[in-house]
């Protein structure tokens, strides 16, 4: 497919209107976010939820694990299930902003999707990581020009950018990584038990964690939960909730302004030198001088 028109230009066109100054903003399309960024940023400790990320302009770089993704314009980063990563904007100046436009998936019209379109299903369910980059199509460019224009015309969307959003699933369904994502929604899949017990860990981080119960909990073995746990989400269980806690416990600390100790205990830490040791190795620096230095700037705005 040839398109009669650069979509990149337009897509960034419309995105400079809507956009906020600075950072991400929701729209009025309910799943999408649109985010701009006039410099390159300093690394970012988050959570990425299942979402088509595609960057029109500059580039990102993004730490799951140990592994180190790096996607610029034309791609678009593909997550299937709740990630904590940290991430950088690279490259972007106030002549060419980045930015990054993200479509939050939701599972259950995958699986609807699935239910009326002819899919193969991943030979290897559950492997490969839970985060993976590719070069946006034509297809997926046009059907995302389309759904981008509909924010001229508002009265539109309520009718049409279902329809878009579904077409732009359908695109990146059958794309070289579809399988990832269709290896998450189906049921009794080694990737659905991992996104089970990754929501489990999402509501319950604070608590203690028996590796045991968990594997028991989405019918695994305790070797094949490690396995495949990993394999998606490139650390171990207790990895994955070591940075839940934590990264609660800094926004806690940020937010709420809890003191270290509060914050700690809070999600879930006993021993207050365990947890000063932890966010240390982490942030960098103990949670009095990060929290201290991450509002240095407001403080002096």
């Amino acid at each position: 497919m040839t398109l009669p028109f650069n979509p990149y230009q337009e897509i960034a066109s419309i995105a400079a209107r809507y956009a906020g100054d600075e950072g991400e903003v929701r729209t009025a399309i309910e799943s999408l976010g649109i985010s701009r960024r006039h410099s390159p940023s300093a690394p970012c400790h988050g959570s990425y939820r299942p979402c088509i990320a595609l960057v029109i302009q500059g580039s990102k770089s993004l730490r799951l694990g140990t592994d180190v993704i790096n996607y610029g314009a034309g791609d678009y980063l593909l997550t299937s299930l709740d990630l904590p990563v940290i991430w950088r904007v690279v490259e972007a100046s106030v002549e060419v902003p980045h930015f990054c436009l993200t479509l939050a998936i939701n599972s259950e019209k995958v699986l609807e999707l699935l239910s009326r379109a002819d899919m193969p299903r991943p030979a290897m369910p559950g492997r490969g990581r839970g985060i993976a980059v590719n070069v946006a199509t034509p297809e997926l460019l046009d059907a995302t020009v389309r759904l981008l224009r509909l924010l001229d015309s508002p009265k539109d969307i309520a009718a049409m950018a279902p329809l878009i959003e579904q077409e732009i699933l359908y695109r990146v369904l059958t794309g070289p990584d579809g399988g990832r994502l269709i290896s998450i929604a189906v049921a009794d899949s080694h990737g659905n038990r991992i996104a089970r017990a990754i929501a489990w860990l999402r509501q319950n981080f604070a608590r203690p964690l028996r590796i045991e119960d968990l594997a028991e909990q989405v019918n695994m073995s305790v070797s094949s939960f490690h396995h495949h746990f990993k394999s998606i989400t490139a650390m171990t269980p207790v990895q994955y909730q070591k940075q839940l806690r934590l990264h609660e416990a800094r926004r806690l600390m940020l937010v709420e302004r809890l003191d270290a100790g509060t914050a700690g205990h809070r999600v879930g830490y006993q021993s207050p030198s365990q947890f000063s040791r932890e966010y240390s190795r982490v942030y960098g620096l103990s949670p009095v001088r990060d929290v201290e230095a991450a509002r240095e700037p407001v403080d002096g705005a």
